[in-house]
């Protein structure tokens, strides 16, 4: 189940509600979905796969990804978080097939070494198919205070195809403790990533979040024709929670994966991300424009379509150009820029958005 419904607002103002992060091709050809279905393809085949999104990009995505059954491809009827989504997608899944194994992914990852990393999917599928609530953890690189992490036991050793018990999820951390965490060795990066039988996650759902798991167990199975216009009534009234939040902190049958830096994941967060993944020039520019002039400039990002780009005695800057809208912002904010969209929402530029 690849998860497509977020909005991207890091990513303005290229990304918009019909045209969110997920469905650019912030980096490369492809789009972020189009290379998420192509890295799983060889574990699970396209006839195999569902998205989630929402109703402004479902027709995107179904023009994205042909191979892809289009009754598979769901619009959810409101934005209700990560828990409510994963609970849908069981629901649907065991009405199927109940003993459907199912993997998560979010759309939007980058991940440059695809190999390794379909080896850890198969053991994390393995693991999952004995009834318990998997998670990718990836081993932090630098004290990223933007994540989540994962504690697994001390002396625990990345790129494991044993499944190692979780013994605590952490909240984003403040820099200090985020340092405590990278040199401690055993706290890794939650990649929100999951793996889980269906039946075992309405299980986690009915005990740990019931009124979301009522909601959804009262919808008929998927092939039902009333499913679609049931569910547009049910969904809105589940809790808006994160899946981290309601389910996995709580449940006790939790183990992960501790991957290493090898297939060299990135959740592609911010245009600052996007710079550090980018090759860059002599001075540290990177760009993605028609062409870029640079004097005295450096560390500098830019996106820019069919134009000229000068940069004259300016470092580390986002520069960012869609025709109606131009962002210009440090490096260092970068996210931030998600708050210029609930800017533009008070200031009711629907135009924008």
């Amino acid at each position: 189940m690849i998860m497509a419904g977020g909005r991207g607002t890091r990513f303005w103002p290229r990304s918009r509600r019909r045209h969110a992060k997920q469905v650019l091709n912030v980096l490369g050809e492809r789009t972020l979905i189009e290379n998420t279905v192509e890295r799983l393809r060889p574990v699970v085949p396209p006839e195999r796969m569902w998205v989630i999104t929402n109703e402004y990009l479902r027709a995107e995505i179904v023009r994205q990804l042909p191979e892809i059954p289009r009754r598979q491809i769901i619009a959810e009827p409101a934005q209700r978080n990560t828990a409510p989504c994963n609970g849908l997608a069981a629901h649907i899944l065991h009405s199927l097939d109940p003993d459907a194994v199912i993997g998560v992914f979010p759309a939007d990852h980058v991940i440059l070494r695809p190999a390794p990393f379909r080896r850890l999917l198969r053991a994390a599928y393995r693991a999952a198919e004995g009834g318990q609530l998997v998670v990718l953890g990836i081993q932090p690189r630098w004290p990223e205070t933007g994540y989540g992490y994962v504690e697994f036991p001390e002396g625990t050793k990345p790129e494991s195809l044993e499944p190692v018990p979780v013994l605590r999820f952490h909240e984003k951390p403040d820099a200090e403790k985020a340092k405590r965490y990278l040199e401690a060795g055993h706290f890794y990066w939650n990649s929100g990533m999951f793996f889980w039988r269906a039946e075992t996650f309405l299980a986690a759902l009915r005990r740990h979040l019931p009124k979301t798991a009522t909601l959804l167990a009262a919808l008929p199975a998927f092939a039902v024709r009333s499913f679609s216009s049931l569910l547009k009534t049910a969904y809105p009234k589940c809790e808006n929670i994160s899946v981290d939040y309601a389910v996995m902190e709580k449940a006790g049958n939790v183990v992960g994966f501790p991957a290493g830096t090898d297939f060299e994941w990135n959740d592609v967060g911010s245009w600052d991300a996007v710079y550090e993944l980018l090759p860059r020039d002599a001075e540290g520019n990177a760009s993605r424009a028609a062409a870029i002039l640079s004097k005295s400039s450096s560390g500098n990002y830019v996106d820019a379509h069919n134009k000229l780009v000068a940069l004259l005695g300016v470092e580390n800057l986002i520069v960012v150009d869609t025709g109606d809208a131009l962002l210009v912002a440090a490096r260092s904010h970068a996210q931030e820029v998600a708050d210029l969209v609930k800017l533009l929402e008070k200031r009711g530029r629907e135009d924008l958005l």
